[in-house]
């Protein structure tokens, strides 16, 4: 009976009840919250009251992609170039031991353009200092050789990477004024050439009032594939600019403005 007289008095005056009670009585009760369902977009699970649908994978664009062993790797390593390593006081050069005139342009210039993949040295340094001698000293032999070029040039572009486009933008361009005829030559082949030009035409570098050493250098990639579609369009004859303007439709001409 006493017991009961002091449970009702406890009832009756909140007050008086122990602080730990008193605490207990206040805090809400739990609520159970359902888990969540990750799915799918268009999906049956997508409609159900819990879902969470998963947003799109990334597209990649940018991405690198993995480079394979190149050819010119392979005959560099056997031994089928007529080249050496030379240093002087400007630093490192290719001396050639045949004149370069006498090569065989069908045969060893698409496997030097082969060797734009190369990032290690020294592959990367005979590949790219072999490609602009080959273009100063080739002449009328370049012109011919250009349909064996393009799979080469594709392919150090679709890597992605942005030193390799940089490299391979700086050849394109040596190209087009190597010889006569060959910016016209390679007006055909823009569809390979120009898409991966069309995704990081707009890559600059924003370093607000610092100075960019990348321009510099011309390192630049955004200003590189600009200078390249100019020179395309300075040198491809009269039906670059609308080609040009078909696979980069951000392109303003250079020449008719």
């Amino acid at each position: 009976m006493v017991a009961e007289k002091e449970t009702l008095s406890l009832n009756k005056c909140p007050d008086k009840m122990p602080k730990r009670t008193k605490l207990l009585a206040q805090q809400p009760l739990p609520v159970h919250q359902p888990h969540s369902l990750v799915s799918e977009g268009f999906t049956v699970k997508a409609m159900m009251k819990n879902s969470v649908v998963r947003g799109p994978p990334a597209a990649g664009a940018f991405k690198e992609r993995p480079t394979k062993p190149t050819a010119f790797r392979k005959f560099y390593e056997r031994g089928d170039f007529p080249i050496a390593l030379e240093h002087d006081s400007k630093g490192n050069k290719i001396a050639w031991k045949v004149e370069i005139e006498k090569l065989d342009y069908h045969h060893y210039l698409p496997l030097f353009f082969d060797g734009l993949c190369e990032m290690t040295f020294p592959y990367e340094f005979f590949a790219r200092q072999g490609i602009h001698d080959m273009l100063e000293h080739g002449g009328n032999k370049i012109l011919p050789v250009i349909p064996q070029l393009i799979i080469p040039i594709k392919n150090a572009l679709n890597l992605r990477n942005r030193q390799v486009i940089c490299v391979t933008l700086k050849v394109l361009q040596h190209l087009v004024v190597s010889a006569e005829m060959v910016g016209e030559a390679l007006v055909p082949y823009y569809r390979q050439i120009l898409p991966i030009l069309n995704i990081f035409k707009n890559m600059n570098v924003n370093s607000g009032d610092g100075i960019d050493y990348s321009q510099q250098k011309r390192e630049n990639i955004g200003d590189l594939i600009q200078e390249t579609l100019e020179a395309f369009e300075r040198y491809g004859g009269e039906d670059a600019f609308i080609n040009i303007k078909y696979m980069v439709p951000t392109y303003e001409s250079c020449v008719l403005n």
